[in-house]
């Protein structure tokens, strides 16, 4: 038993110390060409709340902070400044949300601060704004690929080959998996087909796999068939005569042979594939998200089973690699199963950061693109450039946003504690 919480708490450091090296190549995604187009960065912190630990290398400074769960870089000028009446105070007596843009000015403003034009974010060119703001996102799409492809390519897929790892002793009756007095001899033993051979061919066809083996003896009951073997190098050719058993109704063909499983490295190209399928049914999640939240939210009530393939908090990835890591398998599928998840979140991180509303980085892609089309409508129309837009204006847009997200994770959380999705039964 304390084997096996040990195992469980290896697997949840394991993830978050993932995550946060995720959350960490995120920024840098950022940060890199923020850099080369020469804004001028001043933090870069991993974490929220009260910083931990930081140093300042020329004008940025970077940190840890207490709460590992997000991270950004802070640069300058994000927004264009102020509006003079603005500066002036002109939101007095606005309201809340008056104040919170009025906020969000004067910390814009605070970038600005010794910042040259030149140096600042709003003046870059669209297509430089647009790539820094998609350098986070596409470190996680990255980083899922490279995890995909170390668990296909590196490590590889647990497929039944075609070596024989045991041979029934007879036939069990329908329903028992047992041998009983009476059964009779199991086929491949009748062949002399031992525990350690390879089948190499079965009636001619040359088969690699399980699968391709066993549909060859399902659809031949009662037909001798000759079946080449290959052991330690020499090959041999015995006759099979699968017996026959009733399945739904129609005979098929049963040897008594179980299969070895190993570890089958795919081509590279098996990462990227992977990881882009699974991008498309994370978009699919993501359509459905505030209605998958939903369904979560009534299981709290109800106790019905939840979507294995629904959302998940951070507390409920925690508990799924837990349960890989302390699962009783091989190491290698332990390994495999948290690395899987591992790329399936930054998969998660990757669309999630894509959706076009602020403050994630899909918004100020939007942002960024409608800044363009102004400049280039006013270019057609030969009409002076607009001013840049005002991305202030939509705090409490943003605000909504935030708290909707907030909302939706409390219910994701709680329902991970309550009802957790449970992969091992």
């Amino acid at each position: 038993m304390g084997v096996t919480v040990i195992a469980f708490v290896i697997g949840v450091v394991v993830l978050v110390v993932g995550l946060a090296i995720s959350i960490a190549l995120h920024e840098i995604g950022h940060l890199v060409p923020a850099k080369l187009f020469g804004v001028r960065v001043g933090q870069y912190m991993i974490g929220f709340g009260p910083t931990l630990w930081s140093r300042r290398f020329g004008e940025t400074e970077y940190g840890l902070k207490a709460l590992p769960i997000g991270g950004y870089i802070s640069m300058a000028g994000m927004y264009p400044p102020s509006p003079r009446e603005a500066a002036r105070g002109g939101h007095a007596g606005g309201g809340l949300f008056a104040t919170m843009v009025q906020d969000a000015r004067t910390a814009n403003d605070e970038t600005l601060e010794g910042a040259p034009d030149s140096r600042v974010f709003y003046r870059l060119a669209v297509w430089k704004r647009v790539v820094v703001m998609l350098g986070g996102p596409f470190m996680n799409l990255v980083l899922a690929i490279v995890l995909m492809t170390i668990v296909l390519s590196g490590i590889g897929l647990q497929t039944a080959t075609a070596t024989v790892a045991t041979v029934s002793a007879c036939v069990p009756a329908a329903g028992a998996t047992d041998c009983a007095p009476g059964d009779p001899v199991a086929p491949a033993a009748t062949a002399g087909i031992q525990p350690g051979d390879t089948i190499v061919s079965i009636d001619g066809q040359p088969v690699s796999t399980f699968d391709d083996v066993s549909a060859l003896i399902r659809q031949a009951p009662g037909r001798p068939l000759p079946v080449v073997l290959e052991d330690d190098g020499f090959q041999r050719t015995v006759t099979l005569t699968p017996a026959i058993r009733a399945d739904g109704g129609q005979q098929i063909g049963f040897a008594g042979i179980t299969p070895t499983a190993e570890y089958v490295r795919q081509p590279l190209w098996a990462g990227p594939q992977a990881a882009f399928e699974n991008v498309g049914a994370v978009a699919g999640i993501m359509v459905q998200l505030p209605v998958k939240v939903y369904e979560t939210g009534l299981s709290l009530f109800t106790g019905a089973e939840r979507d294995p393939n629904g959302p998940l908090s951070i507390v409920g990835a925690g508990a799924v690699a837990g349960e890989f890591a302390s699962a009783d398998a091989p190491i290698l599928n332990r390994l495999t199963g948290i690395l899987g998840l591992l790329a399936s979140l930054n998969i998660a991180l990757f669309v999630f950061n894509l959706i076009p509303l602020l403050p994630l980085d899909g918004g100020h892609v939007v942002i960024a693109l409608w800044d363009g089309i102004k400049r280039a409508w006013a270019r057609l129309f030969r009409r002076p450039p607009p001013r840049p837009v005002d991305a202030t204006r939509l705090v409490p847009v943003t605000f909504v946003v935030v708290g909707l997200l907030i909302v939706m994770g409390a219910v994701l959380i709680l329902a991970d504690i309550v009802n957790p999705i449970s992969f091992f039964g």
